[in-house]
């Protein structure tokens, strides 16, 4: 008995501590401070309680979060039967300063106010709110503190109020009426509907301008939700209305497990109007309508679009929201119209076809077959000469290409057919690794026309030309190139910028001709070229073999005066070159068996075609010597007359001179005396 009087007193003791603590003015100061610290913690900010009375039957509560914003409770409650009466009101009037709060920025004012009446197995709360310049009142009811019901009126909301509140600037305007009646929002027992009208609705260009570099016109639009809530189905229809752009969409949505039964449509005048809520770039007119069935496991997306003025259709499937295959056909794209939408330069006209057969869309899996088609293709030739900066005018180029890609895993095996009045170009494997991006193809050119390259080149050339050989891009880029010229072979390889290329047997009368070179030999070349195409710098060494030159003025003098014939002379030897752009310093070193052809530091432009160099001929013991300046088809050619008068064809130059003066002489006298 004595025990069990000492375990009543201190029980007693303690209740009495506790009710001291919680429901008196001594213990209300108490913990104030411990609570104040406790806000601080959770919200952030200096808050400080300025009111708190806490008694066993009723309180009342004045808590300010910092300066202007003020949340204030009072009310009734019961400790046995868990029931209480709350009067509230929340009046926010700087939310600026309620970021560590809110997590995001804030601007302007918010208020709210009204009661909450019941206990903790049912409770009811009934508000009022001005949010967005509205006016709003609410009904809320929770069941275990469970929301179970919500009905609410909001009128005449301010969408600018709202982007405002949001530290948005108000890039639109419209008034908003809402009525939210959910009489059971509960899982798999949901009853009621949600009515969402918007009208008066205008955006302004002005922000749309400084905010998303987008142009638009007047713009005014209104939008319209009727949603209702049956058990686990939601069926909506909603419309967006505009002057620029109209959004419909309407079906059947189970939220849980997901199932969808629904139809959209959009017809959008111009894209841009888009792009604060899309974040693309790009324009024009735009049209797709579809629908969306199926389930998480799997739904169906199909949908007709006039995208670019074309015929396009497709089919997607989705397994958790993961594309598993896709179907698609476009066809007439209009490619001008396409790079005018994502604003691009008008490069090309054309009609753009695609045949889409993907049956494994995932990424670890792919596999599938895309068919493209390009017909009446035109490139915008005056456009491509100015941006590029050719120097002469690109020529009106036609062209018509065919690709088909075979996709499997990682990697898309192309085929490439293409085809214009310039070049044909053809590829039987290209293969492109989607995963690290590398590159492996073969390709085959063919150009009828070289001097249809001439804007490209600015060198004008005859013939055409065959070309062969592989591409690879991996960390470095690698290409090379396989083809017959003039009687000859060349085989080359481009390393990143470094260029290597070996000429074989290259018969030089027919190069000379292709370039609109004066023909002035005939002989056989072998050349290694090695040129950077970063620095525009390079090397060539060459071997020239059995050269014959063609009736040229200097054999011609050599042969009258030293009665030597070059023209029966086969020469050999080097002929070195640097190449700087488009100069070219070059040294030859020609000989026969009783002949020789020499220069050194020969300037050669291949853009102005201006050639100056000193050339020494020998035949036998005669030696002459003279330069070369001038455009390369008709050269100013300079003799060095003392070196020559000095050699036995000088003496039988002089000899014949003298002779003449003798003759003419004696002509002279005889018609005088």
């Amino acid at each position: 008995m004595k025990y069990l009087v000492w375990f009543g007193g201190i029980l007693a003791t303690l209740v009495l501590a506790i009710f001291i603590v919680l429901f008196t003015s001594l213990g209300n100061g108490v913990l104030k401070p411990i609570l104040e610290q406790k806000i601080k913690e959770q919200t952030k900010l200096e808050s400080r309680l300025s009111e708190f009375s806490l008694s066993i039957s009723d309180f009342s509560v004045i808590l300010e979060l910092n300066k202007g914003n003020i949340i204030k409770a009072e009310g009734e409650y019961s400790l046995f039967s868990q029931a209480f009466t709350v009067f509230y009101n929340v009046d926010f009037k700087n939310l600026e300063t309620l970021k560590p709060l809110a997590g995001t920025e804030l601007r302007g004012n918010f208020s709210t106010n009204g009661s909450a009446k019941g206990d903790i197995a049912f409770m009811q709360i009934d508000g009022k709110s001005s949010v967005g310049e509205s006016d709003t009142s609410y009904h809320i009811e929770l069941t275990d503190f469970n929301p179970t019901s919500i009905i609410a009126n909001i009128k005449d909301a301010k969408l600018a109020s709202l982007l405002y509140m949001a530290a948005q600037n108000p890039y639109a305007s419209a008034d908003i009426d809402m009525d939210i009646n959910f009489r059971d929002i509960r899982l798999h027992k949901m009853d009621g509907d949600v009515v969402l009208k918007t009208k008066n609705g205008k955006i302004d260009p002005k922000y749309m301008l400084s905010d998303f570099n987008v142009t638009i016109p007047q713009t005014s639009f209104s939008m319209n939700l009727d949603a209702k809530l049956k058990g686990d189905d939601v069926d909506y229809r909603y419309e967006l209305l505009s002057n620029l752009f109209k959004i419909n969409s309407s079906g059947l949505i189970v939220p849980e497990p997901l199932k969808a039964d629904l139809k959209y449509s959009l017809n959008i005048e111009d894209l841009e109007v888009l792009k604060p809520l899309t974040k693309a770039d790009v324009r024009g007119a735009f049209k797709l309508k579809g629908s969306v069935k199926g389930t998480k496991e799997k739904m169906i997306v199909e949908g007709v679009s006039d995208l670019a003025s074309s015929d396009t259709v497709f089919e997607a499937v989705l397994k958790e929201f993961n594309p598993a295959s896709l179907r698609a056909k476009v066809v007439n794209l209009d490619i001008a119209k396409l790079l005018y939408m994502v604003k691009q330069p008008h490069y090309s006209d054309g009609l753009f076809s695609m045949d889409v057969d993907i049956s494994d869309a995932k990424a670890q899996s792919l596999n599938g077959k895309v068919i493209t088609t390009i017909k009446k293709g035109l490139l915008d030739s005056k456009y491509l000469t100015k941006t590029y900066a050719f120097t002469s005018p690109m020529p009106k180029t036609l062209y018509d290409v065919v690709t088909t890609t075979h996709l499997s895993g990682n990697i898309a095996d192309t085929k490439v057919d293409f085809n214009s009045n310039i070049a044909n170009l053809d590829v039987k494997s290209a293969k492109f690794n989607i995963k690290d991006a590398s590159l492996k193809s073969d390709y085959k050119i063919a150009i009828p026309n070289l001097d249809s390259l001439f804007f490209l080149t600015n060198q004008h050339m005859r013939g055409e030309i065959v070309a062969n050989g592989t591409i690879s891009k991996t960390e470095d880029l690698d290409f090379t190139i396989y083809s017959n010229i003039a009687d000859g072979n060349m085989e080359a390889k481009l390393h990143n910028d470094d260029f290597h290329a070996d000429l074989n047997s290259v018969k030089t009368i027919k190069l000379l001709h292709m370039l609109f070179y004066p023909e002035i030999a005939d002989a056989s070349l072998n050349a290694k070229i090695d040129y950077n195409l970063a620095q525009s710098k390079g090397v060539m060494n060459a071997q020239v073999a059995n050269a014959i030159f063609v009736k040229n003025q200097t054999f011609d003098l050599i042969k009258q005066y030293t009665k030597f014939d070059m023209y029966r002379e086969h020469f050999n030897g080097d002929v070195k070159a640097k190449i700087e752009k488009e100069n070219i310093l070059a040294s030859m070193d020609l000989r026969s068996k009783e002949a020789s052809i020499k220069t050194q530091e020969t300037k050669f432009n291949t853009k102005t075609k201006q050639i100056d160099t000193d050339v020494t001929f020998q035949a036998k013991k005669n030696v002459i010597s003279g330069d070369i300046k001038g455009d390369l088809n008709s050269p100013k050619v300079t003799i060095d007359l003392e070196k020559l008068m000095k050699s036995e064809a000088g003496k039988v130059i002089e000899e014949k001179v003298n002779k003449a003066i003798e003759k003419e002489v004696d002509k002279l006298f005889k018609k005088l005396f």
